[in-house]
């Protein structure tokens, strides 16, 4: 872990709300200064709420947010860099006068730019690209397009809304490589993802919204710690259709290849059932994944012990 004192961007009893409906509820957060963090939550839960409130596209009804050390909606424009959920790259424009009209709107000079534009496609492997056309791209070339017009000037604080949606494992790999260098620079990076491998594998930091208001909010291992090492990670002949119904067994997270199982009592009353019926290819004790967390918290399970 990093050493991170000073913050980068704070929010204090912020809350949101659209006609009848409070997208965002009484949020509070400090997001250190060159943290990696990471937002997460179900969808409409307010994540690009808050990520839009804090680059003042949208304004709060209540309480105070401070980004890179003010509370001016102007201040530090040209040191935030922006990735939108919804992308928007002018199709009819190179893809070089492309970066480099984004380059020119956080101040960087001509030379500059040109340089800049260089490093990155050949970092993504788009140089034979740069005179071609937006429209000409593939999906995940547009992409790393739309990240290289967000980071191009090595903002301060770069903000990026589910940057890997939609990206084929290689390049998914070589965005996660270019935020990390950007983030090792000294740039923060808040990122949001409904991917919860690779929020465990790159942030320092985990926030979870839901339905408008802070539930989860620390480093992975004090998030982990609250729920405990309540986990059994099992492979087993049979699979999860073995475990349904064993009296041991309080609730399934079917991995496919594995199981992560919650015993209902001491873990090895639940090994000595489960040597009796099959072969037992791994037993292990563990602090439950993001993904089990969750949906511990937001999951099917969870909303219809809300209801009751």
């Amino acid at each position: 872990m990093k050493e991170v004192d000073l913050e980068a961007v704070g929010l204090r009893h912020v809350s949101k709300r659209f006609g009848s409906h409070q997208a965002v509820d009484d949020l509070s957060l400090s997001v250190p200064e060159g943290s990696v963090y990471g937002f997460i939550g179900p969808n409409g839960s307010g994540k690009t709420t808050t990520i839009r409130m804090i680059l003042h596209i949208i304004s709060a009804d209540a309480g105070e947010i401070e980004v890179l050390g003010s509370v001016s909606t102007r201040a530090n424009s040209d040191q935030v860099g922006y990735l939108p959920e919804e992308r928007g790259l002018y199709k009819k424009m190179t893809v070089r006068r492309q970066l480099a009209y984004y380059a020119s709107l956080k101040g960087m000079t001509a030379r500059a730019a040109h340089l800049a534009i260089d490093d990155w496609l050949e970092r993504f492997e788009l140089s034979p690209w740069g005179h071609r056309k937006i429209e000409a791209l593939s999906k995940g070339m547009a992409q790393k397009i739309q990240f290289i017009s967000a980071a191009i000037a090595k903002p301060k604080l770069l903000i990026l809304d589910e940057p890997f949606t939609g990206l084929d494992p290689v390049n998914l790999e070589v965005l996660r490589k270019a935020i990390l260098e950007l983030n090792k620079q000294g740039t923060t990076v808040i990122f949001s993802t409904h991917d919860m491998a690779m929020a465990e594998r790159l942030c320092d930091f985990i926030f979870m919204i839901y339905e408008g208001r802070k539930v989860l909010d620390g480093t992975l291992e004090t998030i982990q710690q609250q729920y405990g090492e309540d986990t059994v990670r099992l492979e087993i002949d049979g699979g999860s259709r073995l475990l349904e119904g064993l009296p041991e067994v309080e609730r399934i997270l079917d991995q496919g290849n594995y199981q992560e199982v919650t015993p209902s009592g001491d873990p090895q009353a639940l090994l000595k059932a489960l040597v009796q019926k099959t072969r037992v290819k791994r037993f292990e004790l563990a602090r439950p994944s993001l993904h089990d967390i969750f949906l511990r918290i937001a999951g099917p399970e969870a909303q219809e012990g809300q209801a009751q």
